[in-house]
């Protein structure tokens, strides 16, 4: 596994959106935008989505991924990752999305929580390849 500069760290602290990358049951890529997490302390870049959603269904068929965080101050700086996801788990995902929407929303819940399809679950990353630029 593969870590992300503590220089581009700062990017998973801001109101930065990523480009999520999945791949579909024909072999075409799917992208997504979405809030994006990093936990330093097992390296895992996260993702936080409702059971059931393409992507979700997408990486437990195909867990390799790619995902690209754009600083929202400067587009021409920006983190991208390849890898695998190793785990979808719903255990703390509830508290994740709320921990986003702080950061994203400057709200303490998920505004759209009762319309979801399925529980929430965090997808987890771990970088293979990490590339950077800015």
């Amino acid at each position: 596994m593969v870590e992300i500069p503590a220089s581009f760290r700062d990017l998973f602290e801001k109101k930065s959106f990523a480009h999520f990358a999945t791949v579909m049951p024909d072999g075409t890529p799917q992208v997504t935008p979405v809030w994006v997490d990093y936990d330093a302390e097992r390296g895992h870049v996260l993702v936080n989505t409702a059971r059931g959603r393409r992507k979700e269904r997408n990486v437990r068929s195909n867990p390799k991924v790619g995902i690209e965080i754009t600083d929202p101050d400067d587009p021409y700086r920006y983190v991208s990752v390849r890898g695998e996801v190793v785990e979808v788990t719903e255990d703390g995902a509830v508290e994740h999305i709320d921990e986003l929407t702080r950061r994203y929303f400057e709200q303490d819940e998920y505004p759209n929580k009762g319309e979801e399809r399925g529980p929430r679950v965090v997808v987890r990353i771990a970088p293979e390849h990490v590339a950077t630029s800015g």
